[in-house]
């Protein structure tokens, strides 16, 4: 059992970085108009200081510390280079996570099976009074037992209720006959204003019911995670978040939930992720009511408008929006009308802006009801109706799904050698009959490798105007300027695809 630290109020406030705030308000006390209503700095200064007194004793009864027991040689620390939190973890980490995968190799090739030992820890917070607790997937994956502990020292076995993988969250059950459990309230996490009060609890570092504060840095965080099926609208915080955090919530000074700490950026760099409480809300009372989260989807890949020069520049008259730049041959985008290069700008007349907008809009949708998205194509306003289908979970369709890494030209040549179709080449049917050119060579270090562009690709448009034959096709690339961006539609591996080889960064 850890022996609690007393601190002094004041010096909390001041170790916690907080001692600006504690400035302003000295300072706007000072000046107030004399009378009776008029506060002493000190009592000023003890109001706030008693404000996240109450909301540390409020809220960490319905906190817990998670115990995962695993099979010797299954922990939660086997994180490789293909999980979306490994490049998450400062190296420091990474490195003793290696080390540790490979002294656990070696024994269990020499060790007999031996019964599940608790070897890991995290955080929950209890979210209802019947015993579901909701935590972050990872704190659990591979759990073969889970205990957890309340601040008032009582232990209980913990159930997974569900798990999903998107959002990185997780519903555990315990049996509350005999307890009494504290619940913590959920909080509207998109009333947050960046600058308020942020306040985190949790077991980091196994250091129990530890309590650290600071701000809402940011909201709407996305692409911190390299993996575009997830859900990614992180509130950021500089609230002291490390290892063991995970799962536990982020608070804010009215005691309300508004995230669950999931990432950190480093060691003591004052850079934490959470997922906000709306989000945690919507995913936990699926997981809760039937076990599992079944997504809503529209079968496209896409990217936010804002996140490339080439598009602000080669597609006019957008203000914002989502650009799709490929559909695969699978899914409900490709019985639609959309087509690559369209930019959503609204679903159901609610605008979306970036692609976590457009996940946010569609996600909750009823699978098969038609929902009509506002669409820009290439200077024409026009509206596509689409029927959202649940989100796939066969390997294929996955693959299909993911987002090429992000590229980063630096060559201005395209770097495309292409031939016409013959008999040869081996095409579906259909995109046959639609004609192209097929890509024969990619040059190193081009433009085109940049994008991903592969042989047996098949080009069809050069700057919105078609391509039947090779001839055609080296006339538009005479004529493109690869600064401004060329505009490319194209079939890859049965996806239609859209970019814009451009050589700005």
């Amino acid at each position: 059992m850890l022996r609690p630290i007393t601190v002094s109020p004041m010096k909390f406030l001041l170790r916690s970085g907080s001692v600006v705030c504690l400035g302003l308000a000295l300072a706007l006390a000072g000046h107030a108009a004399p009378g009776k209503d008029r506060l002493a700095p000190l009592d000023l200064a003890r109001q706030l200081n008693q404000a996240f007194i109450d909301v540390a004793d409020g809220v960490s009864p319905a906190v817990v510390v998670i115990n995962v027991a695993h099979v010797p040689g299954r922990t939660e620390l086997e994180l490789d280079e293909s999980h979306p939190f490994f490049e998450m973890l400062p190296e420091e980490f990474r490195q003793r996570l290696e080390e540790q995968r490979e002294k656990r190799k070696k024994k269990s090739e020499t060790d007999e099976p031996r019964d599940p030992v608790f070897d890991s820890q995290g955080s929950g917070v209890v979210i209802r009074k019947e015993g579901f607790i909701v935590t972050n997937r990872h704190v659990i994956d591979g759990a073969e037992k889970i205990r957890v502990r309340f601040r008032d020292g009582t232990e209980l076995e913990a159930t997974v209720r569900g798990v999903d993988n998107q959002s990185d969250l997780a519903v555990l059950k315990v049996d509350p006959s005999g307890h009494t459990l504290p619940v913590a309230r959920l909080g509207d996490s998109s009333k947050v204003r960046v600058g308020e009060f942020a306040i985190a609890i949790g077991a980091p570092l196994e250091l129990d019911y530890s309590v650290t504060f600071g701000h809402i840095s940011a909201k709407g965080r996305s692409r911190i995670i390299d993996d575009p099926s997830m859900d990614q609208d992180f509130l950021q915080t500089d609230a002291n978040i490390n290892p063991g955090n995970s799962g536990g919530p982020l608070v804010n000074i009215e005691g309300e939930i508004v995230g669950i700490n999931t990432l950190i950026r480093g060691i003591r760099t004052g850079i934490g992720f959470a997922i906000p409480s709306n989000l945690v809300r919507e995913i936990a009372d699926q997981l809760i009511s039937r076990g599992r989260v079944v997504r809503a989807y529209l079968g496209v890949r896409i990217r936010g408008w804002r996140e490339s020069i080439g598009y602000r520049t080669a597609i006019p008259g957008v203000k914002d929006g989502v650009v799709i730049f490929a559909i695969p041959n699978v899914g409900p985008a490709a019985k639609s009308d959309l087509s690559p290069g369209d930019v959503i700008t609204a679903v159901d007349g609610h605008a979306v802006a970036t692609p976590q907008d457009l996940r946010n809009e569609i996600r909750g949708r009823k699978l098969g009801s038609s929902v009509t998205l506002d669409v820009h194509r290439f200077g024409k306003n026009v509206k596509v109706a689409i029927r959202p289908e649940a989100w796939p979970e066969s390997d294929e369709v996955k693959t299909a799904m993911a987002r090429r890494p992000s590229a980063s030209p630096k060559q201005r040549a395209v770097g495309i050698v292409v031939e016409d179709i013959t008999a040869k080449h081996e095409l579906e049917p259909e995109d046959r009959a639609s004609g192209g050119v097929v890509v024969m060579e990619v040059a190193p270090g081009s433009l085109a490798e940049q994008f991903l562009l592969q042989p047996g690709d098949l080009i069809q448009k050069i700057d919105l105007k078609p391509v039947k034959s090779a001839k055609q096709y080296n006339e538009a690339i005479k004529k493109a300027d690869a600064h401004k961006g060329v505009l490319i539609h194209f079939v890859s591996r049965g996806a239609r695809r859209f970019e814009i080889l451009t050589d700005q960064k």
